[in-house]
């Protein structure tokens, strides 16, 4: 026997050097016993060994089991398993598929018929210009086969790799696409490290354009599943050349929407450029969280009124100086709706309740619209549930035909209406510029996709009033304390949003200034206007 604890390395399928012993404690033989076999003719056959194996019989095993690994005896350490075809083959794709050229297996402490142990490997590649090396820990159980009653390793694929399932291999291979420089609107670089907020959209960027944007892809070992699917990438062995990809972010305004959504948990916030639909900035709370700004899909609230304003004017059933009703209570489809803290407008006009946010004055006015108006105005107009080509993964919004009580509720952004700060961000985006500009993250020059067009446009008349109700609200409604002192021409719409089961409702607030609009989200946090509103008004206020 070898020295205790030392280590053997060998290059895969050559002449091993021998038995080596676990760092571990010995152990006196078993007390499991044993049992007779009775064979064919009646005798009976020697006793099968029962019971755990003894830690001798661990140490030898696991001695046997990675010496015979190491230096490529795959056959040797397969017939050392309790699945000798499994384990030969998982072994043989380590060599093959995964390109190990040399494994060390260093042992560490058993505990009882456990014996964790590290695998530093070396794996070579021909696109690879040098041999990486890949270090990680892995862990083998002895137990007793309960046919022969002989000691053999209880064969997992986690014993490869702890990370390994079934129907899952290791492979080594290129990346799937070249790795991307990103850049900003100006040229300033955009990594993962300085923007963790913006990790998974540069990993899903690379894998969308890193093969145009003129990389060349690195070399990885990674976990497959039976199709050849990536289900992880494991070891980098080549970073491979990066391409450069200039992002429409714009990473001062991105900076400031960071700190934004901080002061807020789960907050998200979306800043674009209204005339054009660039995507300036984009942050969630936590950042590594789900990417609700984009993805989230929950139903906007009052912030839905100026799609059902747009709409109402466009029929003639609101005009912005036109009395129009505010009631306390409005019952619609046997549903009995009222205004927040029940408040009413005797007398007033729907520029007054647009900009108090009253529910009834939409609500009133269901009895006299198709089920179909609003999924028509909000596709028609605003681009919502149409496919919008981001250039990355977004949720692009949902107005579903309705009837009755649940039609009516759509219309102040309750029912089924669901939507993300980056839809409501593209609904003022178009307000402020009279028309839809899909919104998007990569410009479509890169790759030649066509961007999504609405149907039709506001008249210009339309849009002037819907600003005019936005300005008012931003200045003396709801939305006038977190919009307070904002220079420029501005607009904005709050919004609260019930949830059921939920003891505060989600807070919405959306608005514009100048040629930039932003929307954000605080889930469970209660009125628009205070809980999300700051946190526009601090996107907002980062450029001039």
């Amino acid at each position: 026997m070898a020295v205790v604890g030392a280590v053997f390395t060998a290059l895969v399928g050559t002449a091993g050097f021998g038995a080596y012993t676990l760092i571990g404690d010995g152990g006196a033989p078993g007390d499991g016993g044993g049992r007779d076999v009775t064979v064919a003719d009646g005798g009976t056959a020697a006793a099968v060994e029962t019971g755990p194996p003894t830690p001798k019989e661990v140490r030898t095993v696991a001695e046997e089991f990675l010496d015979a690994w190491q230096n490529g005896r795959t056959e040797e350490a397969a017939e050392l398993t309790d699945d000798g075809t499994a384990a030969a083959e998982a072994l043989t794709g380590f060599r093959e598929d995964a390109r190990v050229s040399r494994v060390t297996l260093e042992p560490g402490a058993a505990t009882g018929s456990e014996v964790p142990f590290t695998v530093r490997a070396q794996v070579r590649h021909d696109e690879a210009e040098q041999p990486g090396e890949w270090t990680y820990e892995s862990a083998l159980t002895v137990v007793r086969d309960t046919g022969t009653g002989r000691p053999v390793v209880d064969w997992e694929p986690s014993v490869l790799h702890p990370e390994l399932k079934a129907d899952l291999r290791l492979e080594t291979g290129e990346t799937e696409a070249p790795p991307i420089r990103a850049l900003d609107r100006n040229g300033t670089e955009l990594t993962a490290e300085a923007h963790p907020e913006l990790a998974a959209i540069l990993a899903d960027l690379r894998k969308r354009y890193g093969g145009k944007a003129g990389g060349e892809p690195g070399v990885e070992t990674r976990i497959v599943d039976a199709s050849g699917k990536k289900v992880k990438t494991l070891n980098e062995l080549d970073e491979g050349t990066p391409g450069e990809l200039r992002t429409t972010i714009d990473a001062r305004v991105q900076k400031a929407a960071v700190r934004a959504v901080t002061s807020k948990p789960k907050a998200s916030v979306v800043a674009l450029k209204a005339s054009t639909g660039e995507i300036l900035a984009v942050a969630n709370n936590p950042a590594n969280g789900f990417n609700t700004a984009f993805q989230g899909s929950l139903a906007p609230g009052s912030t839905m009124k100026i799609v059902s304003a747009s709409m109402l004017i466009e029929k003639g059933l609101a005009s912005s100086s036109e009395q129009h009703p505010c009631p306390k209570y409005f019952t619609y489809g046997g549903w009995r709706f009222h205004n927040l803290d029940k408040f009413e407008i005797k007398g007033g006009t729907f520029a007054q309740s647009f900009a108090a946010s009253c529910n009834t004055a939409f609500i009133s006015q269901a009895e006299k619209l198709a089920d179909d108006d609003l999924t028509r105005q909000a596709r028609d107009v605003f681009g919502i549930g149409l496919t919008w080509k981001v250039g990355t993964v977004t949720f692009d919004g949902s107005v579903p035909v309705q009837t009755d009580a649940p039609m009516a509720a759509s219309l102040i952004g309750q029912g089924g209406v669901r939507a993300n700060p980056l839809i409501m961000a593209s609904v003022s985006a178009t307000v402020k510029s009279g028309t839809f500009h899909q919104p998007y993250i990569v410009s479509p020059e890169v790759d030649g996709r066509t961007l999504t067009r609405a149907p039709r446009t506001l008249s210009p008349a339309v849009s002037q009033e819907l600003r005019s109700l936005m300005r008012l609200t931003a200045t003396s409604g709801s939305a006038a304390q977190a919009m307070a002192g904002t220079t420029g021409d501005i607009g904005a719409k709050t919004g609260s949003a019930e949830v059921d089961g939920q003891e505060k409702p989600n807070a919405w607030f959306t608005a514009y200034r100048n040629d930039m609009t932003a929307a954000a989200v605080v889930p469970a946090s209660g009125h628009g206007g205070t809980n999300a509103g700051p946190i526009v008004r601090q996107v907002l206020d980062s450029v001039d």
